[in-house]
């Protein structure tokens, strides 16, 4: 019997324009509109750089999201056919000593039930 290759998950070089549009849309619901724009702009200029799946999880406190979630399958999808995932968009809340994900809850979800230890390619600031 030999042994699967696991998945290997392939991120793409810069993050999708949308994807900031999306984060500036949360980032509304917790910031002044002038405070998450702010924010978006720092994240444009922010390089991209590597966090464990499972660090962000505690970061970030939020709960792992399962494979029947709809997003969270159609990223798990794109991972098992080779497609690139888009980094995601962190922005470190240190009032509260969290790390909130302002795009990309649904790959981090895809990846972590790949792997935990899978680096997430992201932008923070």
């Amino acid at each position: 019997m030999g042994t699967k290759k696991p998945t290997e998950i392939r991120w793409l070089p810069e993050v999708d324009k949308h994807d900031y549009a999306a984060a500036e849309s949360y980032l509304s619901l917790l910031y002044t509109d002038k405070a998450a724009g702010a924010l978006v702009g720092q994240l444009r200029g922010a390089r991209v750089r590597p966090f464990k799946a499972k660090d962000i999880f505690r970061a970030s406190r939020l709960p792992l999201l399962g494979a029947g979630n709809s997003h969270v399958e159609k990223d798990s999808t794109k991972i098992r056919k080779g497609g690139g995932l888009s980094p995601i968009l962190l922005v470190r809340d240190r009032p509260n000593g969290k790390v909130e994900i302002a795009d990309g809850y649904h790959r981090l979800c895809a990846v972590y039930l790949f792997d935990e230890d899978t680096p997430i390619q992201c932008k923070i600031v």
